[in-house]
């Protein structure tokens, strides 16, 4: 076992503690239903709970639920980087059980908004190390490699019909409260894990070869060389056209900096891409 791999189990063993404290300490003292595998098992719980009064462990519901999602991430997204988010759910599934309720705050509006904040930041440290919390997670990133765009946006209109599911059986109070929690989770996500989100670079420059030569080495992203022609002295122009992805966006501008400090970059958010668009394998 690499240096990197005890990394990976480190950051999951912390990522799996912080998740069962965000649900023990704020999830299920708001009565929440975040949505994904977490919020399904918590509404699948309270539904048995409330109308057969039998209370299930978290860890049976949870780990069942993620079966087919997990089936979906040994099939198309990768064996390890499966591997590691099994270890996920399962340590979080059993934290969860064993850690005591603690109730820090009774203002749903903070438990929704820090809860979220949690949630998000854990999320996004698991995926920063190849791994997910299940659920959604694996349906949202093996649509994001098919279809090119965003898997967050997927994953939230997922957790839609979870929280709708909440409303309709338990009040729409905790459910609206659930959508802050989730909406809050959500820009978390986006703001500090941008792999399946795409910018757009155009490139002004006297060296295009080498500048497509440094996107590739840094990014394993092609570009295409557009001819053009400066409007004000009529000088011949090359463009540079590239579409990366946005967690490499700062190393390539670097790059290109460094191969020609007279270039000109135009850095443009992609909103959505059609055709084949190049992702790292997980494994």
């Amino acid at each position: 076992m690499g240096k990197k791999d005890v990394k990976r189990i480190l950051v999951i063993v912390l990522c799996a503690l912080g998740m069962a404290l965000n649900i023990k300490i704020f999830v299920r003292a708001g009565g929440l239903y975040p949505g994904g595998a977490t919020g399904l098992t918590i509404l699948i719980i309270q539904v048995v709970k409330t109308f057969f009064s039998v209370e299930l462990p978290y860890t049976l519901v949870n780990i069942a639920l993620n079966a087919f999602p997990v089936y979906i991430g040994f099939r198309f997204i990768g064996k390890k980087f499966t591997l590691y988010s099994c270890l996920m759910i399962v340590l979080t599934s059993v934290l969860t059980d064993l850690i005591p309720a603690y109730v820090v705050t009774q203002d749903i509006l903070l438990i929704s908004v820090f809860g979220g904040i949690i949630n998000g930041f854990v999320i996004s440290m698991c995926l920063q190390v190849d791994a997910t919390t299940g659920g959604t997670d694996f349906i949202g990133i093996y649509l994001s490699q098919k279809r090119g765009v965003d898997s967050f946006n997927l994953v939230l209109g997922i957790n839609a019909v979870i929280l709708c599911l909440s409303g309709l059986l338990f009040g729409w109070d905790k459910a609206l409260y659930s959508i802050i929690f989730q909406y809050t989770s959500t820009v978390v996500m986006q703001a500090r894990y941008r792999m399946y989100q795409q910018d757009t670079l155009l490139i002004v420059t006297q060296k295009p070869k080498e500048i497509c030569k440094a996107i590739y080495a840094v990014s394993h992203h092609g570009a295409t060389i557009l001819e053009g022609e400066g409007s004000f002295d009529g000088s011949e122009k090359d463009v540079v056209y590239s579409v990366i992805s946005r967690s490499q966006t700062r190393r390539v501008i670097e790059a290109v900096r460094e191969t020609d400090n007279a270039a000109f970059v135009n850095h443009l958010k992609t909103q959505e891409i059609a055709g084949r668009f190049y992702q790292p394998p997980k494994d």
